[in-house]
């Protein structure tokens, strides 16, 4: 019984530590935004390849998930009430929790590994210790352009993934499920709140940012040659997938 509790105790330290070390490196890396303008090649660079290069998935994944909510709506409210509801049900489920949350997901596992590999790895090769020892800082030149580029693209990503699953759910609704496009965007118009859409941009927002801090945190530790990189590879993935379905709920009991 006493060990166990030591390892409870031993467990809460280390949450509590690390927490703070994110916590420091998300200061740190707010410090030196005023820099991000002498910054902008990097942080193009870096909105080119979590953004741009990461819409084929996004349209994929979008897709695929208008058409399995309209599905999955439709046996919902099957004998509850009309499918001239579908395409608000879809909508709004699809604006406020399927897009940003799935999105983010798959953001997570593309971008948020790879950063954290990236970094891992100029970490064992001790090229950050280079970088510090010519007097370049490494949360300047590798942090900042992260978070920032994943700020500022997440919520667009977001957007795009919406309209793109909307747009699947109502291919299945008019050619499976008989609803016209009238019926279908009817009741998308008459039902849709502009605050679902901004309440999709600020999870968008803090999703992305979660995903590169948390990939820059853990590629910053990361040691033990390539099986410690292939080790935060994993790791930076389920700590961010976990994260973007806790702060999914705390959102939620926040805001509704």
């Amino acid at each position: 019984m006493t060990s166990f509790f030591n390892w409870i105790g031993k467990k809460s330290l280390d949450f509590i530590e690390e927490f703070g070390e994110v916590m420091i490196l998300l200061a740190r890396i707010f410090k030196f935004s005023p820099k991000l303008i002498k910054s902008r090649k990097l942080l193009l660079y870096q909105m080119e390849h979590i953004g741009v290069n990461s819409l084929p998935l996004v349209i994929i994944i979008a897709s695929f998930t208008g058409a399995v909510a309209a599905w999955q709506a439709a046996y919902q409210l099957q004998g509850l009430a009309p499918l001239s509801f579908l395409g608000a049900a879809t909508s709004r489920a699809i604006i406020t929790e399927l897009g940003p949350v799935l999105t983010a997901i798959v953001i997570a596992g593309r971008v948020g590994a790879s950063i954290a590999a990236e970094l891992g790895s100029m970490n064992v090769t001790e090229q950050i210790d280079a970088l510090k020892t010519m007097g370049i800082s490494p949360i300047r030149y590798l942090a900042m352009p992260r978070f920032f580029a994943a700020l500022i693209m997440m919520p667009i990503l977001v957007v795009i993934a919406n309209s793109i699953a909307v747009f699947g759910a109502y291919i299945i609704s008019d050619y499976f499920l008989g609803i016209s496009a009238n019926v279908f965007f009817d009741s998308v118009r008459r039902f849709f709140l502009i605050s679902d859409f901004f309440f999709g941009i600020i999870k968008g927002t803090l999703f992305g940012s979660v995903t590169a801090l948390i990939g820059c945190h853990i590629g910053f530790k990361t040691e033990g040659g390539a099986e410690g990189v292939g080790n935060s590879t994993i790791r930076s993935f389920v700590l961010t997938s976990a994260l973007i379905l806790i702060l999914d709920y705390i959102l939620w009991s926040l805001l509704f």
